[in-house]
């Protein structure tokens, strides 16, 4: 904003002192130009806000289904299974898978801030999708609790209804956060929105003389401020004040699966 307010002093320099009358009057008419041109602008840019704001809404709506679906895994679990050691199983489990897939979509999974015993955390040391090993466990209890005669078919398949959707939730997420908005899109409103506010000071001098510097900044301003919240909230399961409270809807499934399965 400095560059700018200083830019746009020195055009007002040159054009109130050295650009002819006939100069000045083209020049102010250029304003229905920039004004056409700031349309198309602002449209842009509101696309591009829109579709930054969908991915970070539809990253909310697949954790708010998480959430939802460790709740009813673990009701149904509850009045399933008796085996207190078991329900201690599925309740470490269940929280664990929150709390890595949390960290999966940051890059990395945090193993220390899971629930496992030595074997387990040993397994999970060489294995690249941490998720997806901790619902293929899930899956095994299910399956050798089932041949002990303690689940019936019917059972397995009511409980795989909410385990199947950890997958597909995951996956959803994951397309978020690999998907991200073309480059070519993003580096052509830079590219736009530079080449608008470096031109246009040149039609608003005529009209606001030094006083114009104080309008392109306030437009710049605007404009890049929607350009950069569109690039924070595009993705939307890191660690910035924007970004989706993972770490507390991850505290809340641990909570709620323990209150249920105690």
């Amino acid at each position: 904003m400095l560059y700018i307010l200083l830019f746009t002093l020195g055009l007002a320099y040159l054009e109130i002192n050295y650009f002819s009358e006939a100069a000045k009057e083209m020049l102010g008419g250029l304003m229905q130009v920039y004004s056409l041109i700031g349309f198309v602008l602002s449209l842009l840019l509101v696309f591009r806000t829109n579709t930054a704001y969908d991915r970070w809404w539809e990253g909310r709506k697949k954790w708010g289904e998480l959430v939802n679906n460790t709740r009813n895994l673990s009701i149904k679990i509850s009045s399933m299974i008796s085996n207190r050691e078991d329900r201690d199983y599925f309740a470490r489990m269940i929280a664990n898978y929150a709390f890595a897939m949390k960290e999966h979509l940051r890059g990395g999974v945090l193993l220390e801030e899971l629930n496992l015993t030595n074997e387990e955390r040993n397994a999970l040391e060489k294995a690249e999708h941490i998720p997806n090993i901790i619902t293929r466990w899930i899956y095994e209890r299910i399956h050798l609790l089932k041949v002990k005669g303690e689940l019936t078919q019917e059972e397995v398949i009511i409980l795989d209804t909410n385990l199947k959707a950890f997958s597909d939730i995951i996956g959803a997420c994951e397309r978020i956060r690999n998907t991200p908005i073309p480059y070519s899109y993003s580096i052509f409103l830079k590219k736009f929105i530079f080449i608008f506010v470096a031109t246009m000071p040149l039609a608003v001098i005529t009209n606001f003389g030094y006083y114009a510097s104080l309008v392109n900044i306030f437009i710049f301003y605007v404009l890049v401020s929607m350009e950069i919240l569109a690039e924070e909230i595009e993705d939307p399961f890191g660690l910035d004040d924007n970004d989706l409270p993972t770490d507390d809807l991850a505290v809340k499934i641990r909570n709620n699966v323990k209150e249920v399965l105690a």
